[in-house]
C-alpha cells in the first residue's frame, strides 16, 4: 500500500500532516519549527532546543525526564537543528509504543502531552531560562561548533559552501557561531524562544497506524500554539552565470588532503528534469560504479575516496575527495572531464540501469523506518510537491540518456576549495 500524507491546517501557520502505516509497533510525532537562515538568530535557534531538554516545570532535570519516558514504556524524546536550503529547521520528536501493544490506551495521548511539555512548559528562573542550564548548553554548543574543524571531510564541505555562497544566506553554518554566545543570556534566549514560537511556521507530523480524527482533535487541544504573523520565507536563488572559479587552498597539520568542488546545477528543483538530474549524479558520483569511483579512485589511484552530492534546496552538487596534497590539481581536472562526460552523454544504458536500481532502492529503503518517512514527507510539504514515493519511482524509471545530459547542461563550477598538508607545503 501506497504511502500518502494527508495534510490539515490546524491554525494560521501550523498544520498536521498524517502518514497512516500499520508496518511499524510505534508511532512518531515530530514538530519542525521552520525558519529563514538568519545570521541573526541562527546560534539562538540552535540553543534553545537543548535548553528546552534539559528541564520543565513538571520535570525539572534531563533526569526527571528521561525517568517519565522510561515510565512511558521506554518512549524516546530527541531533538535536531539542521538546513534545508536557506530554512533553518528546530525539530522536536518523541517516538513511542502504539497503544495496541502495551497497557495504556492513552499512549498517544500521553506522548503528546510529554511532548507539549518539553516545547510549551520550560522550566524558568526570574524571567528567563535557567541560567545554569544556559551557561552549561552554551559551553557545550561551542564546543560542539568548534569541533567541526577535527573533522576534515565536513570542515571541506562546509568551507566550501561558505566559500561558494558568501553572499547568501546558504553560507551560514547551521549550528550558528561560538562569538553570537558570549551575548546570550537566559532572558534573551527566553524572549528570543517565545518569539519564535509565535512566528515561526509549524509543519507537525505523525506517523504510525493511528485514527484521523482523533489525533487531529488531540492535536488541536494539546497544542496551543498562537502564531501570529507567520515569518515569510523566500524561495532561494538558484541560477548564478559562474565568471570565474574561486579557488581557496589552507594548509593545515594532516595527513591527507580534502578536497571539495562546488558546482551551480542552475535548475530549480521543480524543474521536471531535476530527477534526471538525480540520476546523472548518482552516475557520476554515488557507489562502487560511478564514474568517479572508477576512474579517479580505481584507474588511476588518486583518491582514498570521491563522490558527488547533490543539495536539493539550494541547486548545488559538491564532489568531495580525500587525496595526497601533489594530486589536488590532477583530482580536479579529472573530476571536471567526467562532469562534461555527462553532459556530453558519454555513458550508457547499463550506467543509466545501475544508477536507477541504486536510488529506488534507497528510495524504498525509506519505508523501513517511521523517521525517514517522516523526513521525505516534510521535505515534500517544503517543495510544495504532492508526489508519493510510487510517483517518483515511476518518474525515475522513465528518465531517458537525452533528459540526463540536458539536466547537466547547465552545471558551472563555481569554488574548489581544498586543506593540504604543511609538510608537504614544506618539502
Amino acid at each position: 500500500m501506497a504511502l500518502k500524507r494527508e495534510r490539515i491546517r490546524i491554525s494560521e501557520g501550523v498544520y498536521l500532516n498524517i502518514i497512516k502505516t500499520n508496518k511499524f509497533k510505534s508511532n512518531l510525532i515530530n514538530i519542525y519549527f521552520i525558519r529563514p537562515l538568519d545570521k541573526n538568530e541562527v546560534t539562538q535557534n540552535a540553543l534553545f532546543p537543548i535548553i528546552l531538554k534539559r528541564g520543565t516545570k513538571n520535570y525539572n532535570t534531563l533526569l526527571e525526564i528521561e525517568k517519565k519516558l522510561e515510565g512511558m514504556y521506554g518512549s524516546n524524546i530527541s531533538i535536531g537543528v539542521s538546513k534545508a536550503g536557506e530554512k533553518q529547521i528546530m525539530r522536536f520528536s518523541i517516538e513511542g509504543p502504539d497503544s495496541k501493544y502495551v497497557d495504556n490506551k492513552e499512549m498517544l495521548s500521553d506522548m503528546l502531552k510529554m511532548l507539549n511539555e518539553v516545547i510549551n512548559n520550560p522550566l524558568m528562573e526570574e524571567d528567563g531560562f535557567v541560567s545554569k542550564y544556559v551557561k552549561q548548553e552554551k559551553i557545550r554548543l561551542s564546543n560542539k561548533i568548534q569541533n567541526l574543524i577535527n573533522d576534515k571531510k565536513i570542515y571541506a564541505i562546509e568551507k566550501c559552501i561558505e566559500k561558494m555562497c558568501k553572499d547568501e544566506p546558504y553560507s551560514i553554518y547551521k549550528l550558528g557561531y561560538i562569538e553570537d554566545l558570549k551575548d546570550i543570556t537566559s532572558k534573551s534566549l527566553y524572549l528570543h524562544y517565545q518569539n519564535v514560537l509565535k512566528t515561526s511556521l509549524i509543519e507537525i507530523f505523525v506517523v504510525g497506524d493511528i485514527n484521523k480524527k482523533e489525533i487531529e482533535k488531540e492535536i488541536r487541544e494539546e497544542f496551543k500554539f498562537n502564531v501570529e504573523n507567520p515569518v515569510s520565507i523566500s524561495r532561494e536563488t538558484i541560477k548564478k552565470d559562474i565568471k570565474e572559479v574561486t579557488k581557496v587552498i589552507d594548509n593545515m597539520d594532516i595527513v591527507q588532503a580534502k578536497l571539495s568542488m562546488g558546482y551551480r546545477i542552475n535548475l530549480p528543483y521543480e524543474d521536471k528534469l531535476y530527477d534526471a538530474f538525480l540520476l546523472g549524479n548518482n552516475i557520476l558520483g554515488s557507489g562502487p560504479e560511478s564514474k568517479l569511483f572508477l576512474n579517479v579512485r580505481e584507474k588511476e589511484s588518486l583518491a582514498y575516496y570521491v563522490y558527488s552530492r547533490g543539495y536539493k534546496f539550494k541547486s548545488l552538487m559538491i564532489i568531495n575527495a580525500g587525496v595526497e596534497s601533489d594530486k589536488i590539481d590532477s583530482v580536479i581536472d579529472i573530476s571536471n572531464k567526467e562532469v562534461e562526460h555527462i553532459q556530453n552523454g558519454n555513458f550508457n544504458d547499463h550506467d543509466i540501469n545501475i544508477a536507477k536500481n541504486s536510488m529506488i532502492t534507497s528510495i524504498r529503503s525509506m519505508y523501513d523506518d517511521p523517521y525517514s518517512i517522516s523526513e521525505f514527507f516534510f521535505s515534500q510539504a517544503l517543495t510544495k510537491s504532492n508526489r508519493t514515493i510510487n510517483d517518483i519511482i515511476a518518474d525515475i524509471n522513465s528518465i531517458t540518456k537525452e533528459q540526463i545530459t540536458q539536466s547537466f547542461k547547465n552545471i558551472q563550477l563555481d569554488t574548489i576549495y581544498a586543506i593540504k598538508s604543511n609538510a608537504k607545503e614544506e618539502a
